[in-house]
């Protein structure tokens, strides 16, 4: 089967070597092209590319998938599927419509719940005991396509985002292997989404990442995790900004936002409270909560978020 790749993060990069060591033909990866980064603004490629390079993969990098510039790359390969995950771009028709196996995409989550830009953060935000990947059909739609394969795999209760997208990554390149074979075999049946069990995960900013410590403990928990490694969770302390990295939840109760214990440090919520175990003061170094007690002044009774 030969395949035209399209991906931009670093959450691709499996799906591609997986690809690669199960030894189909790849004449042309497509990526996003490369961008400034850092405070230097230096020029960087995504890590597709990177990995696309390293095996000696020719790279497209078009401004957009509309136009004569990536279709006529597809028209002279003529690939019998296109391989999408995590590209970033809007396809047109041409483009779903052009290979005999059409676009298929490798999404992070077990659709329909969590179509959109951030599945793997929105699961764990929420509190989901599980996800996973989902190799579907696209078509014009955000998420909507048919579904080809799905995989489960639990979410623990300390995973992070960014623990899941280590995962999930992983479990992707699996199951986009193994759903091509069955593809090829005749063993896949599409499965129309059913709408009514769709949820939306929009793409993440910070302005949902201040504290609220009115909600439960377990939703000020899963906040935590589910924003970690970006925007992090935060909330206010002497005026300064003070992210929230890791914690842990706990039954015990008192005014919301206010420091019930400095060993460990917890703060109370709505119900129940958390645990911080990880925390950065503005201007400061991330820090463990006994070597920021060290440093800090905070007392029990004191409020957080104000």
């Amino acid at each position: 089967m030969k395949l035209i790749f399209m991906g931009t993060p670093d959450f691709a990069v499996p799906c591609l070597e997986c690809l690669i060591e199960a030894g189909y033909d790849i004449p042309a990866v497509f990526t996003q092209p490369d961008k400034p980064v850092g405070r230097k603004q230096i020029l960087t490629p995504p890590d597709v590319k990177v990995c696309a390079l390293k095996h000696n993969l020719t790279v497209y990098q078009p401004d957009s998938m509309r136009g004569d510039e990536a279709m006529d790359v597809i028209r002279k390969i003529d690939p019998d599927a296109i391989i999408v995950a995590a590209y970033g771009k809007i396809f047109p028709k041409e483009v779903l419509e052009y290979p005999k196996y059409g676009c298929i995409n490798v999404h992070g989550s077990l659709l329909p719940k969590y179509r959109g830009a951030a599945p793997i953060q929105w699961a764990v935000i929420n509190g989901e005991e599980e996800t996973g990947v989902t190799i579907m059909q696209m078509n014009e739609g955000i998420d909507t396509g048919d579904i080809l394969l799905r995989r489960a795999i639990p979410i623990g209760i300390d995973d992070t985002a960014e623990s899941m997208f280590d995962k999930l990554s992983s479990l992707g390149g699996e199951t986009l292997v193994e759903a091509l074979r069955m593809l090829e075999r005749g063993e896949l049946t599409p499965e129309k989404q059913d709408e009514s069990l769709s949820s939306h995960a929009p793409m993440l900013n910070k302005s949902i990442s201040q504290i609220d410590w009115s909600k439960s403990g377990m939703a000020v928990h899963n906040l935590v995790r589910g924003l970690y490694s970006w925007p992090i969770a935060y909330t206010m302390f002497g005026g300064k900004k003070l992210k929230i990295m890791k914690t842990s939840p706990c039954d015990k109760s008192g005014e919301a936002g206010a420091v019930i214990s400095l060993d460990p440090l917890t703060v109370a919520c709505g119900e129940g409270s958390v645990i911080i175990r990880e925390l950065q003061l503005e201007g400061k170094k991330r820090m463990d909560s006994k070597s920021f007690l060290i440093g800090h002044r905070m007392c029990v009774g004191d409020r957080l978020g104000v």
